[in-house]
């Protein structure tokens, strides 16, 4: 039997929260047993690599608020690809998601439609509003749709913020595909459910963050760190 390829997840990375990154990479393997390939979009990876030529934007609220962008390009294969910002947890296997995607689709996000409910977020950062906002911050790609693979670097590094955030790259609002919120549930933006959403993104600021750390949920990531450490440990004594 032919082996399942693995499933690749690419994760914004940020220097001032190499932490979120190590947690949520955790609970990406933590949650499933198929092949993952999990990898960080760094900046100044890119940057070496000179797919990433943008002058540095000193106001953007993250290291990889365009970056994530290079996700289909970097994956480098045919099929689906994932991107999640690094502030997320997963109480859930990620293969689920790809569970019944109409191929005709060019991507699937949650399709919030809200108002924040804080004007400045982590790290001191300045919250802005706008359409379509955080339906970037998890996008399940078609990289064999024609307007994926129309996203080249040159696009990436040529095309307006709104343009690339508001998916005004894909021709037809219809190859839009909607998840349903709880794969990209924002804290403090919505009520506390009752029932664990299966990814739980930190959007506002997390635990990581002094300031952030009475935050719903927080004592699931805090847990989370705490696995993360302990197999960090058993390594080195390894």
């Amino acid at each position: 039997m032919t082996p399942r390829p693995p499933i690749k997840v690419f994760v914004g990375y940020d220097s001032r929260e190499d932490i979120a990154w190590q947690v949520c990479r955790h609970s990406l393997f933590r949650h499933t047993n198929q092949p993952l390939q999990v990898a960080p979009i760094r900046q100044s990876a890119v940057r070496e690599l000179g797919l990433y030529t943008r002058p540095v934007d000193a106001i953007a609220s993250t290291e990889f608020s365009l970056t994530r962008f290079l996700t289909p390009y970097l994956a480098a294969q045919g099929g689906w690809v994932i991107f999640c910002d690094c502030d997320f947890l997963f109480t859930t296997d990620i293969a689920a998601v790809l569970d019944g995607l109409d191929p005709a689709k060019a991507i699937y996000v949650v399709q919030h439609d809200y108002a924040p409910a804080f004007d400045i977020k982590m790290d001191g950062q300045r919250q802005t509003s706008y359409p379509r906002k955080n339906w970037s911050s998890f996008m399940v790609l078609n990289c064999d749709h024609p307007d994926v693979k129309a996203l080249t670097p040159s696009v990436v590094n040529n095309a307006t913020p709104a343009f690339l955030h508001r998916f005004e790259w894909i021709a037809d609002d219809n190859a839009i595909g909607a998840l349903d919120l709880d794969w990209n549930f924002l804290e403090g933006e919505y009520p506390k459910p009752d029932v664990t959403p299966r990814v739980i993104h930190f959007t506002n600021g997390g635990p990581w963050f002094d300031e952030w750390s009475n935050v719903d949920f927080a004592d699931l990531w805090l847990a989370e760190r705490a696995l993360y450490e302990a197999a960090q440990e058993s390594a080195v004594a390894a």
